[in-house]
């Protein structure tokens, strides 16, 4: 059981990590109502969050930018025709993925930037391109995180190797990422004791980036708090791709640090979230999300079934239990 006293304080090092506009743009091809990202970066302002993502730096060699809506590729000057020169406490923050961004040429000097964290997204297998993507975001002057996707699917031995190879990497920050919304917050507690044990070696923080599949997502979020993850995503209203994230009114309501306000955050719920999901963009729990999670499976097959606009739950079930 966790101390008491780490519920009820708050601990100094906590970051809030807002992903709505990258997690969220999943859903939507990354297509907001207009006015939608400024008032998103009003609202953390207010709310006091740490850093805002404003989406992925995607290879325009691989992407048509004409399919996308601008958080797609966040470029710097889209970034500063919301943010202008942020003089704010909120830092700012993208997604790079390894193998889908010209990083070399995409991201550029940290002094000609608005942006402050690059997020390197990895899988165990491309940890090579990984470490070079977090090597090139530091020499140019970035906070940098690293996220390693899928640990719900890989084996601890090799998870060992990423760990210390991210560790001797000039990497500040190491996320533990729960993609398949898979995961139990008694395993969320072991994994953050392994990947605690990396931090404390190299001397880095540790992050969680939770998928509500199983609507664990807070739960497992506020387990990592009490084992000393610091970095927390969220989103509003839980918006992100299939089932969803840990949700931001959820988690500041739970945060006990007064620099925290929740009304900000129930306020952009109110006014943009709601009308965003009753104008037929779908994201949440649902019971196609929940059977991949259970299963530990990639969403796509769920995701599909909701475009499908589908509603034979047991049917879709057979059809992903004769996959395994």
């Amino acid at each position: 059981m966790k101390e008491l006293s780490k519920l009820m304080d708050f601990r100094p090092s906590i970051k809030v990590v807002d992903a709505t506009l990258r997690d969220g743009g999943l859903v939507n091809d990354f297509y907001f109502p207009e006015g939608f990202a400024k008032s998103l970066y009003e609202a953390n302002v207010k709310a006091g969050v740490d850093y805002m993502e404003f989406g992925y730096r995607a290879d325009k060699e691989m992407f048509e930018t004409s399919k996308f809506g601008p958080c797609k590729f966040s470029e710097d000057d889209y970034i500063r025709s919301i943010v202008d020169d942020n003089n704010t406490d909120l830092k700012i923050a993208i997604m790079a993925d390894v193998g889908r961004c010209n990083y070399k040429q995409d991201i550029q000097e940290k002094a000609n930037s608005p942006v402050d964290l690059i997020r390197v997204a990895t899988y165990l297998h491309q940890m090579p391109g990984a470490i070079d993507m977090i090597e090139d975001a530091k020499n140019k002057g970035y906070e940098v995180s690293c996220n390693i996707m899928a640990i719900s699917n890989s084996q601890e031995s090799d998870l060992k190797v990423a760990l210390d190879l991210i560790g001797r990497s000039p990497a500040d920050v190491i996320y533990i990422v729960d993609s398949y919304g898979a995961l139990y917050p008694e395993q969320i507690a072991r994994i953050a004791d392994l990947y605690g044990e990396f931090a404390t070696k190299y001397g880095k923080k540790l992050g969680i980036h939770a998928h509500d599949n199983q609507r664990l997502a807070f739960a497992n979020t506020i387990e990592a708090v009490g084992d000393g993850v610091d970095y927390l995503d969220a989103t509003y209203a839980s918006m992100g791709r299939g089932a969803g994230n840990c949700a931001m009114e959820l988690l500041l309501g739970f945060l006990k640090n007064p620099k925290y306000k929740l009304f900000p955050v129930i306020k952009f719920v109110e006014e943009q979230m709601n009308p965003l999901k009753e104008s037929g963009v779908a994201w949440g729990y649902d019971l196609q999300y929940l059977m991949t999670g259970v299963l530990n499976q990639h969403p796509r097959t769920a995701i599909q079934f909701t475009k499908e606009k589908r509603k034979d739950y047991s049917e879709f079930y057979k059809e992903i239990t004769s996959q395994e």
